[in-house]
């Protein structure tokens, strides 16, 4: 679905934002992007969707150099950004003017999604509603065009928790076989349960890019007392339950994977995993 090969970006002057990054990303997955804030992730994305182009280096989007902006591209992808734009159209008729530039569009899917999200007036103006609401019109707008690619940037902010949950449910059900879905954010824990797999940025580089399932044989997550010793252990947090731990799994163990504490691992210790996989 996506090749990213020797990309280096930069706003104007100056110093990179991205250098040497490489990225190869599958369909049919939910791609979790984590990083801090001002990592790049957001650049990532728009360099994918072709709103700006790299400095250096190759991109190739379904068969597409994004930087072309091909029609026959665009229909094909869409693009949530983490600040959304003043539109000052009721729901209604931004789904009249906007839905025919995506073919597979399915007015009763955006219907249900927005039902599901407690969106029940599309005379609403958008520029009116809160931003957890707009989010919600935007969200269940992104998930009925039914694209190939879906980029999602911080699509979590401004939702409640009961709108965190359903929408894990939402995407989950929305993603088949021939779509590919990444979602940006600096919010771990609000991806758990979600994606099939993990890519984590730090220092404006990628340092991780493993499938859920190869993380799972690999490493083991794990809360463990205080006197525990074991040369295995990896990375430890130490908190009122006791040392939540990510170890070599040495003995193919199944363990519940725990995204935030696999992000601190990494970041605290990216060589150590790196070397694992």
């Amino acid at each position: 679905m996506i090749t990213i090969k020797d990309v280096e970006f930069s706003y104007g002057k100056q110093t990179k934002l991205l250098s040497d990054l490489n990225l190869e990303l599958a369909v049919g997955r939910i791609h979790g992007l984590l990083g801090k804030n001002g990592e790049g992730k957001s650049t990532l994305l728009k360099l994918i969707s072709g709103l700006v182009f790299p400095k250096h280096g190759e991109i190739e989007v379904m068969g597409f150099d994004p930087s072309k902006r091909k029609p026959e591209m665009l229909q094909e992808i869409f693009f949530l950004p983490e600040e959304l734009p003043t539109i000052r159209l009721s729901i209604e008729n931004y789904e009249k003017i906007y839905a025919p530039f995506y073919p597979g569009f399915s007015s009763e899917q955006f219907d249900q999604y927005l039902k599901e999200f407690d969106v029940d007036n599309k005379k609403a103006l958008l520029y009116k509603l809160s931003h957890g609401q707009k989010k919600k019109v935007m969200i269940a707008f992104g998930l009925a065009t039914n694209t190939k690619l879906l980029l999602m940037d911080e699509p979590t902010n401004g939702l409640d928790i009961p709108s965190k949950g359903q929408f894990r449910r939402m995407v989950a059900a929305g993603v088949d076989d021939n779509r590919c879905l990444i979602i940006s954010t600096h919010q771990v824990h609000d991806l758990d349960s979600l994606i099939d797999n993990i890519i984590i940025m730090e220092k404006h580089e990628i340092v991780f890019n493993q499938p859920i399932e190869k993380i799972g044989e690999k490493l083991l997550f794990r809360v463990a007392d205080r006197n525990n010793e074991d040369e295995n252990v990896i990375y430890s947090e130490d908190t009122l339950r006791g040392l939540f731990q990510v170890c070599k799994n040495t003995t193919g163990e199944d363990s519940k994977i725990d995204i935030e504490l696999l992000f601190n691992a990494i970041l605290s210790n990216t060589k150590e995993i790196i070397k694992l996989f």
